[in-house]
C-alpha cells in the first residue's frame, strides 16, 4: 500500500488536532472513529480538470455508502482565497448540472479563509482554515439526520466563533503549523 501524500497527510491531522479535538464540527468523531472520511488531493490546477475530478468523488461517493464524507484537497493552484471561491462556485452549480442538488451540498476551507465583512487577522477566519485548500462533500442525507439529533444546531458557528475569539489567531497559528509538521 503507498504512503498517503503530505497534503492528505496534513488534512487529517488538521481534521484530527484541530476540528474534531476543539469540538469545531460536532460531527467530526464519529466519522473518524469509523473511518468514513475520504481524504483525496487532486494535484490539477487547471479548472476543467479540477471539476471534472470532482465530479469523478460525487461518483465515488454514489458507489461507496459507507464513506460518508470526502474532503477534496487542491495543494495546487488554488492558494489565493479569491480564485479558490470561484472554483467552489463554480463546483456548486456542477452540482446542481448534474443532478446532485439535495444530494451532497459544499463546505469550504482554505489556509487564508476570511469571512465576508471580518477583517483578514480575525480569529474567527479560523474556523474554516485549513492546511490547503479544501472543499468538503458532505451527504445532505447524513447531515439532515445528524443536525436533527443535536440540540440548537444554529449555535454552533456562533459557538466556533466565540471560542476561536478567545483562543486567539496565534492560538491556531500555531494549530496549523503543527498539523504540517507532524507529517
Amino acid at each position: 500500500m503507498s504512503q498517503p501524500s503530505p497534503w492528505v497527510t496534513e488534512t487529517e491531522n488538521w481534521v484530527k488536532s484541530v476540528i474534531m479535538k476543539y469540538n469545531i464540527c460536532p460531527f467530526a468523531r464519529r466519522e473518524i472513529e469509523r473511518k468514513s472520511i475520504r481524504y483525496h488531493a487532486i494535484e490539477q490546477t487547471q479548472i476543467k480538470q479540477v471539476l471534472k475530478a470532482f465530479i469523478l468523488e460525487c461518483l465515488y461517493l454514489d458507489e461507496h455508502p459507507e464513506v460518508e464524507t470526502t474532503l477534496v484537497i487542491l495543494p495546487r493552484g488554488f492558494e489565493g482565497f479569491y480564485a479558490y471561491l470561484d472554483l467552489v462556485d463554480l463546483a456548486t452549480d456542477l452540482l446542481d448540472a448534474q443532478g446532485y442538488e439535495g444530494v451532497y451540498q459544499l463546505a469550504s476551507f482554505h489556509p487564508d479563509y476570511c469571512f465576508d465583512g471580518e477583517p483578514q487577522q480575525s480569529a474567527s477566519n479560523f474556523t474554516n482554515r485549513s492546511p490547503y485548500p479544501t472543499i468538503h462533500i458532505i451527504r445532505e442525507a447524513s447531515m439532515e439526520l445528524a443536525l436533527a439529533q443535536y440540540d440548537e444546531p444554529e449555535t454552533i458557528p456562533e459557538r466556533n466563533i466565540a471560542f476561536a475569539e478567545r483562543k486567539g489567531s496565534a492560538f491556531f497559528v500555531k494549530l496549523l503549523q503543527q498539523c504540517r509538521q507532524s507529517s
